[in-house]
């Protein structure tokens, strides 16, 4: 199981790391925006540069989760990230749901895995 948590772990943190990276060094071709309301969202996420917000969170929730240090931290700053994904394409764009399925999937594997550091948010 420990060997599982790992991987699930590096993944995601890799993943994350690697697309926040992209919003700064575009090594990745990032395709048009679609039309429609999807395309809308998106160009206002670009104009407002709170595209690059969302991108530092990435880069450092992503990098606690790859590096193994601060992992629940990490999971905190990952988790409204992950969630705003899975409720775009959900919404808005499905053809990327998929991906953003196993995402929240590794996501969710992890967190539980660290459940005792959030044991204090359970308490009443």
């Amino acid at each position: 199981m420990k060997v599982l948590v790992i991987i699930a772990r590096t993944l995601l943190g890799l993943v994350f790391v690697v697309f926040g990276l992209n919003a700064f060094l575009h090594f990745i071709p990032m395709p048009p925006p679609p039309p429609g309301p999807a395309g809308d969202f998106t160009k206002a996420l670009f104009v407002s540069h709170y595209f690059y917000a969302v991108a530092v969170l990435q880069i450092a929730g992503g990098a606690l989760c790859l590096l193994g240090r601060f992992v629940p931290l990490g999971l905190t700053l990952l988790g409204p990230v992950i969630v705003n994904i899975l409720l775009f394409h959900i919404f808005l764009e499905p053809s990327g749901l998929p991906l953003a399925l196993v995402t929240a999937v590794l996501a969710l594997f992890v967190l539980w895995a660290n459940r005792r550091a959030f044991g204090g948010l359970m308490q009443g």
